[in-house]
């Protein structure tokens, strides 16, 4: 990290473009959403359309059979997409999230290092569509996939 990181403002967000305020994020010049702490999520690299986070989910991450939340990965894998989605968006305007759905495909544990992918598929003025993937870091495995349609707002809307 270089300097001290800046809480959200607001301001600086519309001054930004959704890369710059992310390449800002990963730098440590504004601090991080409390969310991702809560979450044991950390960004890990940004560029034009695409982000990676790493993820390590904890117990207090679990639900009643002992397993992972499915909220967990949903959590994951809408800031990986939402914030692919952000990387298009200019100065000037903000997005959110309209929709977005998930597939589980096998268990997390408590521990487990994991890597969301978001990637845009279609980045325009009015909405940004991505897909994202939850891989395993130490054996490669798919263990989720989601898919995301987000609303690009004006900085006043």
């Amino acid at each position: 990290m270089t300097g001290t990181a800046l809480p959200f403002d607001r301001a600086r967000l519309i001054a930004l473009s959704g890369l710059d305020y992310l390449h800002a994020t990963l730098a440590g010049e504004i601090a991080a959403p409390p969310i991702w702490g809560l979450m044991g999520i950390t960004l890990l690299r940004v560029a034009p359309g695409h982000v990676v986070f790493r993820a390590i989910p904890g117990a207090e991450h679990g639900n009643a059979t002992g397993t992972i939340h499915g909220g967990w990965y949903g959590t994951l894998l809408d800031a990986a997409m939402g914030c692919a989605v952000m990387t298009t968006v200019p100065a000037g305007a903000n997005h959110a999230t309209l929709e977005y759905k998930i597939n589980i495909t096998r268990v997390v544990r408590p521990g487990q290092e994991v890597e969301a992918v978001g990637r845009v598929q279609h980045g325009g003025r009015r909405t940004g569509v991505a897909s994202g993937e939850i891989n395993g870091v130490s054996d490669g495995k798919l263990y989720a996939t989601g898919s995301t349609t987000c609303i690009v707002l004006p900085a006043d809307g």
